[in-house]
C-alpha cells in the first residue's frame, strides 16, 4: 500500500502544522493518518541518525557546536527526504491503526447524570415499550393542555431522561421525577437537584453543576411541561404543532436546550416512539 499526497515538508512539532493536521483529522481522518504515519516516519528517523552521530566521536579539529547544529540540521531534512521515498514503516503504523479501528465496537453509552442525549435509543424495546406505558395517561393529559401529541411529548420525555433509566436524582438517591430536564430559576419554589450535567457553549461541551426542579410524581412533571409550555412566548410556535421534525425544531431554536444537535435527536426518538403509542 504506497502512501502518496502526503506533505512531510514540515513537522507536526510546528505549531501550524499541528494546528493544519488537527484540521485534516476532522475533515479528512483516513489521509491525516497517513500524515501523522509519515511525519512519525521522519520523526523517528532523525532520532536514529541522531543517535548514530551520537556514538561518532567529536572531538575533531573541525567540530564545535556551530558544526554539530548544521549537522543536526542536515540529518532532519535527510530523515525527511527519507521518509518521502518512505522506508515502509509509515505503511504499517497506517495498516495496523486502521485494523484497530475497524474491530473496535462501539461505544456504549455514557452514564452521565441528567444528560442522557447522547445515545437516546440504546435501549431495549421493551424498556421503551415499559417506559411509554407507565406515562401515556399523564403525556395525553400534558396533550390536551398544550395541543402537542402525545407521542411527541413521551419521545421527548424519554430523550431526556433515558428512557427512564437516567432519571436527575436527588442528593439522597431518590428520583426528583424531573422527566423533561427542567431547570429551576429563580422564581421556582419547590424542591430542587442539584446535578452535573453537560452543557455547550458555543458548540463546545463543559461539565457544570446545575439545579433541577423536583416533583413529587411523574404527573407533575408533566403537568409542569405543559405550563412551560404554555406560560413562556417562546414556545408559542411548539403548541399545537403535530409534525415531529418541525417541533423538535422549534424547541432548539426558543433555546430548550443548548446541545446544537438536539432536535435532530429528538426527531430520532420520537419516530422510534411514534409506532408504540
Amino acid at each position: 500500500m504506497a502512501i502518496s499526497g502526503t506533505d512531510i515538508s514540515s513537522l507536526a512539532i510546528d505549531g501550524q502544522s499541528l494546528n493544519n493536521l488537527k484540521l485534516q483529522s476532522k475533515q479528512a481522518p483516513d489521509q491525516a493518518l497517513k500524515a501523522a504515519a509519515k511525519q512519525f516516519e521522519a520523526v523517528f528517523l532523525d532520532m536514529m541518525l541522531k543517535s548514530m552521530r551520537d556514538a561518532t566521536p567529536q572531538d575533531g579539529a573541525f567540530d564545535s557546536e556551530q558544526t554539530r547544529m548544521f549537522t543536526g540540521m542536515l540529518d532532519q531534512q535527510l530523515a525527511q527526504s527519507m521518509a518521502s521515498h518512505g522506508v515502509g514503516l509509515a505503511e504499517v503504523m497506517v495498516k495496523q491503526l486502521s485494523r484497530n479501528q475497524q474491530a473496535s465496537p462501539p461505544a456504549p453509552p455514557a452514564t452521565v447524570p441528567a444528560s442522557p442525549r447522547a445515545v437516546p435509543s440504546a435501549y431495549k424495546a421493551d424498556v421503551q415499550q415499559s417506559f411509554i406505558d407507565k406515562l401515556r395517561v399523564p403525556a395525553e393529559q400534558a396533550s390536551r393542555n398544550t395541543g402537542v401529541p402525545a407521542h411527541l411529548i413521551l419521545g421527548q420525555a424519554a430523550l431526556e431522561s433515558g428512557w427512564g433509566k437516567r432519571e436527575i436524582k436527588m442528593a439522597d438517591g431518590s428520583d426528583s421525577h424531573n422527566l423533561f430536564g427542567i431547570k429551576a430559576g429563580k422564581d421556582w419554589k419547590g424542591k430542587v437537584a442539584e446535578v452535573a450535567t453537560t452543557e455547550y457553549r458555543n458548540g463546545v461541551a463543559s461539565r457544570q453543576v446545575q439545579r433541577f426542579r423536583a416533583y413529587g410524581s411523574y404527573a407533575e412533571s408533566f403537568q409542569d411541561y405543559a405550563r412551560l409550555l404554555n406560560s413562556d412566548p417562546r414556545y408559542s410556535g411548539v403548541t399545537g404543532q403535530g409534525d415531529a421534525k418541525v417541533f423538535a425544531q422549534g424547541l432548539q431554536q426558543a433555546g430548550y436546550a443548548t446541545d446544537p444537535h438536539y432536535a435532530d435527536k429528538l426527531a430520532g426518538v420520537i419516530g422510534s416512539i411514534s409506532t408504540r403509542v
